[in-house]
């Protein structure tokens, strides 16, 4: 084993894929994909934290994560197109924010896709005891 396929030039940084979340947007005839890429373990800690609040329990404070939040945020920071901070998409389904455009854009099982297609790039695919097999291989 070589500790050089860790290098940061080895690794690829980003990992962009194409899905199709609706079969609703059409061009020609054909379903366009979605365009979705993984993000930094940096960058999934301030979405993280950006759906936090701290709660009182009792004289004790914790900290909760609103996971709708956070599922939407990660999504919206994993969708390079369409783009979903576009004023005039968010016009056309009289929103603002990109999070509530993905909310009103797509039915529910296709936001379900698309959740679940945004966590599989980022890696939240995989069960923690296939993680263990895999790294005992």
């Amino acid at each position: 084993m070589s500790l050089s396929a860790f290098f940061a030039q080895n690794a690829p940084a980003e990992i962009v894929e194409e899905v199709v979340v609706s079969e609703r947007f059409k061009e020609d005839g054909k379903p366009i994909p979605w365009k979705l890429r993984s993000m930094t373990e940096g960058e999934n800690e301030s979405i993280r934290k950006s759906a936090q609040r701290k709660v009182k329990d009792k004289g004790v404070v914790t900290t909760e994560t609103n996971t709708d939040e956070y599922l939407a945020k990660l999504a919206v920071a994993s969708v390079v197109f369409p783009d979903l901070k576009d004023a005039k998409l968010q016009k056309s389904y009289g929103v603002v924010g990109a999070d509530q455009l993905i909310k009103r854009m797509l039915l529910p099982g296709e936001y379900a896709v698309l959740i679940q297609k945004v966590q599989e790039i980022n890696g939240f695919d995989k069960d923690i005891n296939d993680l263990a097999e895999e790294a005992k291989n």
